[in-house]
């Protein structure tokens, strides 16, 4: 290994060295005269003044710059609705992804818990036939009967906080 090392790290750092190279004129060709850096014509002034003139637009361009002043009200609203909901949106990823991860990793007995208030809901809506009203109350009232079977401290506390914001709004 040190051997391949040692015959790359050498020719690589020749080409760091540095080396002066002199030149001269040959002593049988004819001595010119130097000449001076506003003689060349890369860097020569120009003459006149330029003056810079704009191009008239065309129908293209005018078209486009209507279409841009037409949607410019719309594209800022979809701007503050973007910044509004953004982090909104944000919370909703981390809680879905936090809801996947308890999922994955769910407690025993979890999910035919699951399924018992889920088929509580669709008893609650086979009895809600006929009624618009009864199919959007019956169905949650059915589930949170439910999971108050199997949740009873959580169900308590839900009825507790609910009742004395019912008893605040009441008043």
């Amino acid at each position: 290994m040190f051997k391949v090392i040692q015959k790359s790290v050498g020719p690589a750092s020749l080409g760091l060295l540095t080396f002066r190279v002199y030149a001269s004129p040959k002593k049988d060709s004819p001595h010119k005269t130097s000449v001076k850096v506003n003689e060349l014509s890369l860097y020569s002034v120009p003459e006149g003044q330029s003056k810079y003139v704009e191009e008239p637009r065309t129908p293209l361009e005018e078209s486009i710059s209507h279409l841009r002043r037409y949607c410019e009200p719309y594209t800022s609203w979809c701007q503050e609705m973007y910044s509004q909901t953004k982090s909104r949106m944000q919370n909703l990823v981390q809680w879905g992804l936090g809801s996947y991860e308890y999922l994955q990793d769910a407690p025993p007995g979890f999910f035919p818990r699951l399924g018992v208030i889920g088929f509580a809901g669709i008893v609650g809506l086979l009895l809600a036939r006929g009624s618009k009203i009864k199919k959007l109350v019956y169905p949650p009232r059915f589930m949170g009967l439910a999971a108050s079977l199997y949740y009873l401290q959580q169900a308590i506390v839900f009825v507790q906080v609910s009742g004395e914001k019912l008893f605040d709004w009441g008043l």
